[in-house]
């Protein structure tokens, strides 16, 4: 079988780890902090980010970079967005072979340089054999093998069939896509509408409210996707509206889970402080989706409110409010 490396030991790393050493694959799972490594190496577990599920003694667990990607034939990349630049700048210094494949699973878009994932790696690296690998797929389920369906998309079909065939068994199935920009930014940006999700659940509003935020979302998810580069078809796929549905409504969502508090009334710090390093990226990327709707001059109302809550002091009630009083205008709009 293949040879596979998987570069972040958070809980999506460790997760899609197992589910390539179960599909008979060498897997080396890298962290960035020895001291850690060797307490998971010890005891078998991930008991900080995937708690409860056994790490088999097959799977290889190391702190060293250059041993992790030695050979791999494919590359995971799972840190969180904002620290992926880190990682890549530490990839560069190994001189990864051109036949190697980095398949991204980090859903951001960096702070300040506005850059999806794939350009990231494109600056970093250069032009890489590259595959974005997302959907509605949360580290706690897919490691104790529940159903799940996900996403590959490359430009290059050699690239997503090679990703496909290493991921794919009876409780994974990864479809394909050449909508790399599309993939990217449908796992970017139903973070931040999951932040609203978690507000309206905070405030105590019912089934009707989240409905008609998630609608209402996922037209602007398409809108500012596709005026980036998107196909629309995208949004309405698994990495669009899949992933939406399941961050704006599950028990796991991180960013989901945030925006509750929030509409709750608690600060943002504070609640950041209580995750204890567990990342929800919608945070940072409802600045970046704020700049590039303002950029691209995209009408993107409810990730403008997310923004304003978290960036500009905006009380929840404040920004339903705004929400509710637009001047009307037709549905498909």
């Amino acid at each position: 079988m293949g040879d596979f490396a998987v570069l972040s030991d958070g809980g999506w790393g460790t997760a899609l780890a197992l589910v390539l050493h179960g599909n008979g694959h060498r897997v080396r799972l890298w962290g960035f902090f020895p001291d850690y490594v060797r307490e998971m190496r010890a005891s078998r577990e991930n008991t900080r980010f995937l708690p409860g599920i056994p790490l088999p003694e097959g799977l290889e667990l190391t702190a060293d970079l250059a041993a992790a990607v030695d050979g791999a034939e494919q590359v995971v990349l799972a840190s969180p967005a904002q620290y992926l630049r880190g990682l890549l700048e530490r990839l560069a210094s190994l001189s990864l072979p051109e036949r190697t494949i980095l398949v991204n699973v980090a859903k951001g878009i960096e702070t300040g340089t506005l850059k999806r994932m794939s350009e990231l790696v494109e600056d970093m690296l250069g032009r890489r054999r590259y595959a974005v690998f997302s959907g509605p797929s949360h580290a706690e389920e897919v490691a104790r093998r529940i159903p799940t369906a996900v996403v590959a998309a490359s430009r290059d079909a050699s690239v997503y069939e090679a990703v496909q065939e290493a991921f794919s068994n009876d409780f994974l199935r990864v479809y394909s896509s050449h909508d790399v920009t599309g993939v990217e930014l449908g796992g970017a940006l139903k973070n931040v509408l999951a932040l609203a999700a978690g507000v309206c659940d905070g405030m105590g509003f019912g089934d009707n409210s989240k409905a008609a935020m998630m609608t209402r979302g996922i037209r602007e998810m398409a809108r500012l996707g596709v005026a980036l580069g998107g196909r629309a078809e995208t949004f309405s796929g698994l990495s669009g509206v899949g992933d939406l549905f399941v961050t704006c409504m599950s028990r796991h969502s991180r960013n989901r889970f945030v925006g509750e508090q929030l509409g709750k009334g608690r600060a943002l710090a504070d609640i950041v402080a209580e995750m204890g390093g567990k990342v929800a990226e919608g945070v940072t990327t409802a600045e970046s989706a704020y700049q590039l709707a303002q950029r691209n001059h995209v009408e993107t109302p409810i990730i403008e409110q997310v923004y304003a809550g978290l960036y500009q002091g905006r009380d929840p009630r404040e920004a339903v409010r705004a929400l509710m009083s637009r001047g009307g205008k037709p549905e498909h709009l």
